[in-house]
């Protein structure tokens, strides 16, 4: 298939195809006349780093799920450079929890503050001069 089948079939543009060209995440043959063609691997090559770009994850990070199925694996995810990476990126996303956690308890302690605050306000302006 040429290029811009495989970005009809894939959901991306022939650009985008291009650019994973450039950085080595897709191997197009060359035809006599100079096009682009693309078999059905390249086709699964370019849905997993689809899907992992929708995740998160950065092109670096997607180079060792594309050697893994060029491999000839079914999956990208099973050759031990795709698990060490998505063991670093469950580490990143647990830490960017903890964070947010700690973040999420400062403006919930914020917040009933700010609401104790406000009703000992109302309160005050409230009672009768006396």
């Amino acid at each position: 298939m040429r290029i811009g089948e495989l970005a009809e079939r894939a959901g991306t543009s022939a650009r985008t195809l291009r650019y994973y060209e450039t950085q080595g995440l897709v191997r197009p043959r060359r035809s006599a006349n100079g096009y682009r063609v693309y078999d059905e691997a390249e086709l699964r090559v370019v849905h997993e780093i689809r899907s992992l770009l929708a995740i998160g994850f950065g092109l670096d990070d997607i180079r060792p799920f594309v050697a893994c199925l060029r491999a000839g694996h079914d999956s990208g995810d099973v050759c031990p450079d795709s698990v060490a990476v998505l063991r670093r990126k469950l580490a990143e996303v647990d830490d960017y929890l903890d964070r947010l956690g700690v973040v999420r308890r400062r403006l919930h302690d914020q917040l009933a503050r700010a609401i104790a605050n406000r009703e000992e306000t109302c309160l005050r302006t409230r009672r009768p001069a006396g």
